[in-house]
């Protein structure tokens, strides 16, 4: 298998392609040359598919909604070289204690299971045209989750996933790979770290350079690098790979100071005497 993928004339399917990351994304393949398909529950007012764009409306937790979206983009172009499994959610932050369950839950199936979803609807394709599955977790993985847990424990387990994929597509001629993001500036992101005034707290326990927030449409640049260049990983801002690598040494050390943190318990304290929302 070729390790640099040429991308003029391929197809990719990018799910969250409406919005945010995912529609910068789009747009990076489609200056690239390539043939996409994005994949949301809706559209913005106004926007269109094209010759080359294929609009498909598709909620990422049903699993046959994205059988039928990767049917529809393989009829429509042929077949299908590249997934971006980007869709994803953040909920208001809150504890594990007092968290809604049907919110953790959603937060689980969009994140995780729209993944999984989209992996088991496109593998067969990805197989047969030695592609590649790029899926989006961000460093949220490896740093403790408190007042956000489960959107943290959403991309653990996409982050496992994808490893996993990368051993099994590597048997039989394709790839997968891992995107880490920090924050990325998207309305999600503002909602929940900008808007929320328990956000902004949380937020600010994030030291610069860490705090630094990408742009949607770098965030899509190294998307599209990623792909081209069948990537195990991408980490994104770099100042984050150092924690991925020695993650299992800093995060009990920071665990450690977070317990003690009189900060970090007032803000757990006021999250758990807010109602939930």
């Amino acid at each position: 298998m070729n390790n640099r993928m040429d991308l003029t004339g391929k197809v990719a399917l990018v799910t969250g392609g409406a919005r945010g990351i995912g529609a910068a994304t789009v747009a990076a393949l489609l200056s690239a040359g390539v043939r996409v398909a994005l994949v949301d529950r809706d559209f913005p007012p106004g926007t269109a598919g094209s010759e080359r764009a294929l609009q498909l409306t598709g909620d990422v937790t049903d699993p046959e909604a994205m059988a039928h979206c990767v049917a529809a983009t393989v009829t429509a172009f042929g077949r299908l070289d590249i997934v971006i499994a980007n869709a994803g959610i953040t909920p208001p932050p809150a504890t594990i204690r007092t968290i809604d369950r049907t919110v953790f839950d959603k937060v689980m199936a969009v994140n995780f299971g729209g993944v999984l979803n989209i992996v088991r609807a496109a593998a067969d394709e990805i197989v047969a045209s030695g592609g590649h599955v790029l899926l989006v977790s961000s460093c949220a993985a490896f740093t403790p989750g408190m007042g956000g847990s489960a959107y943290m424990v959403s991309k653990a387990a996409v982050e496992q996933l994808g490893r996993a994929l990368r051993i099994e597509f590597a048997a039989v001629g394709a790839s997968a790979g891992l995107a880490y993001f920090g924050v990325v500036d998207t309305d999600l992101a503002r909602h929940t770290l900008d808007d929320d005034p328990i956000g902004q707290r949380i937020g600010g326990l994030l030291p610069w350079p860490l705090s630094r927030r990408l742009t949607s449409r770098r965030a899509a640049e190294l998307l599209v690098r990623a792909a081209r260049t069948r990537r195990a990983r991408l980490i994104a801002p770099a100042v984050w790979t150092p924690y991925f690598w020695f993650r299992g040494i800093l995060n009990p050390i920071l665990e450690r100071r977070l317990v003690r943190d009189r900060a970090i318990a007032q803000i757990i304290r006021d999250l758990e005497s807010t109602p939930a929302h």
